[in-house]
C-alpha cells in the first residue's frame, strides 16, 4: 500500500487539478484487475485443456537407417524424428511423406492414460509423394489406448484466427506452440516438385521435427499438418505452412481405404521448363513422348521425334487445358489436381514447330489444336517404399 499511495500522491502532486472523479476512476481500474487477471486464468485453462486433450493423439515418429556390419549383420541406426497423429481408432497414423521417405525402419510413440508413453514398429499402409503425405499402421495397440484426432474443416479458414501446433521438434516430445493464420491459399513445393496448393500459413513456431504433426483450431480440431517453413538457418523464422485438413481427408481415406492414390494422367512424359526454354519454348509443356496405348496419344497428341538427318520436330506444347492456361508444369498439376482418372479435359497444343540439326530454327508453323483426352490413373509410388527394409530415395517422376 506504501508504494501504490507514493505512486498516487507524485501524480497529485504532478497535477494539482486532479478531482474527486479522477481519484475514484483510478479506484474503479483498480478493482478491475483481479477480473481481468480472471479471464486471462480462463484463457490458459482453455488451452491447458486443449492441450491434454490433443496431445493424446499426437505421436513421436523415430526413423531408422539400416546400417550393415563388416560380419554382414544389419542393424537398425536412428536417422530422424518426426511427429504424426492418430486418425482413427484402427491404428493408422498420419505423418509426413518426407519424414519417413528414406527409412528402413520406423517406431511410433503416443502417450496414454496416465502419462504412460507406448512404443511400437510402424508399418507402411501408403503415401503420396505428391501431396506429401504417409500413412503407417501400428497393429498391436488396444484400440482404448488410441485416441485419435478431433477432426475439422479448412473451408472457412480466416487470417487472424488463433492456431497451435503441437509436435515434436528438435526431439522434444509433444511441444506445444501457439499462433494465428497468417495466410491462406499459399503454394509449397512437395518432395516430387508438384505443387501443393491452398496451404495454410502461420507464425506459431514450428522447427524441424515438427513435421507431420496437427495444427489446431480453438477448438482443438484438426485443420491442417505442419510440413514447412520459410527461413533461411533451419529453424523457426514465423513463417510455417500446414497442408490443408480437407486435402488431407481426401488423400488419408485413399490410402487407408486402398493403400494407393490414383493419381489422374495424360499419358505423357514432358521436358522440364529450363530445357524447354532452351528449345524456345518460352510458354507451355513440351510432349517428349506420348506412349501409343495411353489417353493423349488415343486423342491424337504428338511427341518429340528426331528424323534419320537428325533434325528434331518438337511435339506438341500444351498450352490450356479446360480453358486454363499453361505456362509451364506447375499450372499443368494444379490443372489436373482437382480431377479423377476417366474425366474428360479439353486440351489444346500448339504444334508444328521444327528445329534443324544444329538448333536453328527451321520453317517454323504453329498451328492450335484442340484434342479431347480421357484421363487415364497411375499409382504415385511404383518401386520399393518407404520402410521396407532398405533406403530408397524414389525418383522425381515426369511423367503424367
Amino acid at each position: 500500500m506504501r508504494g501504490a499511495w507514493c505512486l498516487l500522491a507524485t501524480s497529485h502532486a504532478l497535477k494539482p487539478a486532479l478531482d474527486r472523479r479522477s481519484i475514484l476512476g483510478a479506484y474503479a481500474s483498480l478493482a478491475s484487475l483481479p477480473a481481468n487477471a480472471a479471464a486471462l486464468r480462463q484463457a490458459e485453462l482453455e488451452t491447458i485443456q486443449l492441450f491434454e486433450k490433443a496431445t493424446k493423439s499426437v505421436v513421436f515418429i523415430d526413423t531408422f537407417a539400416e546400417q550393415r556390419e563388416a560380419v554382414s549383420m544389419n542393424m537398425d541406426v536412428p536417422q530422424g524424428t518426426g511427429s504424426g497423429f492418430v486418425w482413427d481408432d484402427r491404428g493408422h497414423i498420419v505423418t509426413n511423406y518426407h519424414v519417413i521417405r528414406n527409412a528402413a525402419a520406423a517406431d511410433v510413440t503416443l502417450l496414454v492414460d496416465g502419462g504412460t508413453k507406448l512404443s511400437r514398429k510402424a508399418q507402411l499402409r501408403g503415401v503420396d509423394p505428391d501431396k506429401d503425405i504417409a500413412v503407417l499402421t501400428v497393429d498391436d495397440i488396444p484400440r482404448d489406448k488410441l485416441r485419435k484426432i478431433a477432426v475439422g474443416t479448412s473451408s472457412n479458414l480466416r487470417v487472424g484466427a488463433s492456431v497451435f501446433a503441437v509436435g515434436n521438434p528438435f526431439g522434444l516430445d509433444h511441444t506445444l506452440t501457439q499462433g494465428v493464420i497468417s495466410g491462406l491459399g499459399r503454394e509449397v513445393r512437395s518432395p516430387t516438385g508438384r505443387p501443393i496448393t491452398n496451404v495454410i500459413q502461420t507464425d506459431a513456431a514450428i522447427n524441424p521435427g515438427n513435421s507431420g504433426g496437427p495444427l489446431l483450431d480453438s477448438s482443438g480440431r484438426l485443420i491442417g499438418m505442419n510440413t514447412a517453413i520459410y527461413s533461411p538457418s533451419g529453424a523457426s523464422s514465423g513463417v510455417g505452412f500446414a497442408i490443408p485438413v480437407d486435402t488431407l481427408s481426401t488423400v488419408v481415406k485413399a490410402l487407408v481405404d486402398d493403400g494407393r492414390v490414383r493419381r489422374p494422367v495424360l499419358g505423357i512424359t514432358f521436358l522440364g521448363g529450363q530445357q524447354a526454354k532452351a528449345l524456345g519454348i518460352d510458354a507451355g509443356v513440351l510432349v517428349l513422348a506420348a506412349p501409343a496405348d495411353g489417353p493423349a496419344a488415343l486423342a491424337g497428341v504428338r511427341g518429340t521425334s528426331r528424323s534419320p538427318d537428325g533434325a528434331l520436330t518438337l511435339g506438341d506444347v500444351i498450352v490450356d487445358v479446360d480453358g486454363r492456361s499453361i505456362n509451364g508444369e506447375a499450372d499443368l498439376f494444379k490443372a489436373l489436381d482437382r480431377k479423377r482418372p476417366g474425366d474428360s479435359v479439353k486440351v489444346t497444343v500448339a504444334r508444328g514447330q521444327r528445329v534443324s540439326a544444329d538448333g536453328a530454327p527451321d520453317d517454323v508453323v504453329t498451328a492450335r489444336v484442340p484434342v479431347d483426352i480421357v484421363l487415364g490413373a497411375a499409382d504415385d509410388v511404383a518401386s520399393v517404399p518407404p520402410l521396407s527394409g532398405r533406403q530408397r530415395t524414389p525418383p522425381i517422376k515426369r511423367d503424367f
